[in-house]
């Protein structure tokens, strides 16, 4: 069994659920029961923020409450959808799920310059990355096409920021979207093979894709010379093994051939020297279920919704403490106030919002008073937060600002790769004192210039978003 620690299951029982389930199993997080028929592990995040708290047994999820009576056996499981809504433009939550699948692709497989003029639209649509390093997708797909092959494309669907479910939604709710925007990707890269990097915390996810590349084999969109067109191109779905910096792409590319998913430095970037030391282009899922709809409108129209520098919508992930919970596709740029008050509904039962998780962990906390920010990483990094994958958790008086300071520093010393030393020590140092760690300036800045990898740099700044909230 796996029961969720992430933020936003925190948030939704004040952290209590984790002790419930020990006691209502009778086995301690990290162990195992005398007989060995129960063991329990501790995890970041199970993708059900919005109704958590929430726990795996097996690959069984279930969510609410209630959560030990339920692996106990004593209530019914409860394993809710995400409630969807989009005030605005359908671009990802498209309706119904799965229309028009593959219409795109197989237009665009047997046009003459296909390739070109799919970097090209989606360049004019100036999409960047959702998954947190917003790189401008057409760029890094021409660094890829730039050298010669066998090159690969890679949809990373190693979700892990503790608030964000939205990969998770793309892949249950509409894979063929995502496997579709993965094809053009690969046929703009010039690839023949492309995979989809699943955590393992997503079985669902995974299952979902797995359906759904083995129907579009049988209806001939994936293959040998597909739609007779001389195109090869095929898709592997590749299961994770639960490390956060998984979702680093160099430790991603290596934890798909086998070897343990830590960063590697670079230079050489995934462009140039990526899997098998091939040219590699790692998308996000959620980058990827956008690229249809932008071949098939052009990149200008899509380049008219949000903001001009940051175009386009997000979806954006509502925790459980919200009085309306679940995804919302937004343009970017709505105003946060607008997203947490009139979307959300604000914070439930009446309670008081004392800080906002933005980004997951690593992406940093605001204030009730710093809610008139744009849904914008230009405009949140002024603030000293990054948007990452749009996940937003309410935290409220359930939670002391001590217990979400220790929560922050023990996720990072959980789920460093411990690759590099100031990471790895920095980290270990803060779960074990966390308010002398957050006030140790050289320690912080230490991290922040000599990590490897964004895990080890972005942490001293959210630590520093969380110490410089009021909580009063």
């Amino acid at each position: 069994m796996r029961v969720c620690a992430g933020t936003g299951c925190l948030a939704a029982s004040g952290g209590a659920h984790v002790v419930s389930v020990e006691r209502a199993l009778g086995v301690r997080t990290g162990a195992c029961s005398p007989d060995g028929a129960v063991s329990l592990q501790e995890v970041r995040c199970v993708g059900y923020c919005y109704a958590g708290p929430a726990a795996l047994d097996d690959d069984l999820p279930c969510a609410g409450p209630n959560l030990a009576d339920q692996l106990t056996g004593k209530s019914p499981r409860v394993d809710p959808e995400v409630p969807v809504c989009s005030p605005g433009p359908r671009l990802l939550l498209r309706e119904p799920p799965g229309s028009r699948a593959w219409q795109i692709w197989q237009e665009a497989v047997s046009r003459p310059g296909a390739a070109a003029a799919i970097r090209d639209e989606v360049g004019r649509a100036r999409l960047r990355g959702r998954g947190g390093a917003g790189f401008p997708a057409a760029s890094k797909w021409s660094a890829v096409a730039s050298h010669p092959g066998p090159r690969f494309v890679v949809a990373n669907g190693d979700e892990g920021d503790p608030g964000s479910f939205a990969d998770r939604l793309l892949m249950e709710r509409d894979p063929a979207l995502v496997l579709e925007g993965l094809a053009l990707a690969g046929l703009a890269c010039g690839a023949a093979r492309g995979f989809v990097y699943v955590r393992s915390e997503y079985p669902r996810a995974r299952a979902a894709l797995v359906r759904a590349v083995a129907s579009a084999r049988a209806a001939g969109h994936l293959g040998a010379d597909v739609h007779s067109s001389g195109v090869d191109f095929d898709v592997a779905v590749v299961s994770g093994h639960g490390s956060y910096v998984a979702g680093e792409e160099t430790s991603l590319l290596r934890s798909i051939v086998g070897l343990r998913g830590t960063v590697h430095p670079r230079p050489p970037y995934p462009v140039q020297k990526g899997l098998s030391g091939r040219p590699t282009a790692v998308n996000n899922v959620e980058t990827l279920a956008a690229v249809p709809g932008i071949v098939a409108a052009g990149g200008a129209a899509y380049a008219r919704l949000g903001d001009p520098q940051e175009t386009g919508t997000m979806l954006v992930s509502l925790g459980q403490r919200f009085a309306r919970p679940g995804a919302y596709e937004v343009e970017l740029g709505t105003p946060l106030r607008t997203i947490v008050e009139d979307l959300g509904g604000g914070v439930a039962g009446g309670s008081r919002l004392r800080a906002l998780q933005v980004g997951g962990p690593l992406g940093g906390f605001l204030g009730p008073d710093q809610l008139d920010v744009p849904l914008l990483e230009s405009a949140l990094a002024g603030l000293g937060v990054s948007l990452g994958h749009g996940g937003l958790v309410a935290i409220d008086d359930t939670v002391s600002r001590d217990r979400l300071l220790a929560h922050v520093w023990r996720f990072g010393a959980a789920e460093s790769c411990g690759a590099c030393t100031p990471c790895r020590e920095g980290t270990r140092r803060g779960a074990r004192d966390p308010g002398g760690a957050s006030e140790d300036r050289p320690l912080l800045s230490l991290m922040e210039q000599a990590s490897l990898c964004a895990f080890g740099r972005r942490l001293p700044a959210a630590i520093r978003s969380l110490t410089a909230l009021r909580w009063n």
